[in-house]
C-alpha cells in the first residue's frame, strides 16, 4: 500500500534507512528528506550513522517510541471499528508471554482498564483555567 507521509511505525518495524522509505513510500528524495528532518528535529526519530559518506539510519527515540505506544491504541479501534470480517491487518505478539493480544489503556497506579468513562478531567498545573 502506497502512502506519502513518514510513519514512525515503519522504523519501530524496521525501517530505518532512507532508501528504504523512499522505496516504501514512492515520494521525492526532496519530500521525503524534509519530512525525516522534521521528525528528527521534532525529537521523534534520531540518526545513527552506519557508514563514512555519511549515511545514517533513523531510529526511534523514547518520545517515538511512546507516540508508536499511542498508535498501537488507535490501531486497536481501527481493528474493532473498520477491519471487517477479513480481521485486524497487523497482529501483536506480547514479547512477556508471547500471545497475540490488543493494546489496552490501563491506569499506571491500579492496572485497571482506563477509558473515556472511567476517568474525570481536571484542571492540571499547566492549565490556564
Amino acid at each position: 500500500m502506497e502512502h506519502d507521509f513518514v510513519d514512525q511505525a515503519d522504523v519501530w518495524a524496521g525501517i530505518s534507512r532512507f532508501e528504504q522509505f523512499q522505496a516504501d513510500l514512492g515520494i521525492s528524495r526532496k519530500v521525503l528528506t524534509e519530512r525525516l528532518n522534521h521528525l528528527v528535529d521534532a525529537g521523534v526519530l534520531g540518526r545513527r550513522p552506519y557508514d563514512r559518506r555519511p549515511r545514517y539510519e533513523y531510529v526511534l527515540t523514547e518520545k517515538g517510541t511512546e507516540l508508536v505506544d499511542l498508535l498501537m491504541v488507535m490501531t486497536r479501534w481501527g481493528d474493532k471499528w473498520l477491519a471487517g470480517e477479513a480481521g485486524p491487518p497487523v497482529l501483536y505478539r506480547h514479547h512477556a508471554c508471547g500471545e497475540i493480544s490488543s493494546v489496552d489503556l490501563r491506569c499506571a497506579h491500579c492496572g485497571e482498564p482506563m477509558h473515556a468513562h472511567d476517568v474525570d478531567a481536571l484542571d492540571g498545573p499547566g492549565s490556564a483555567g
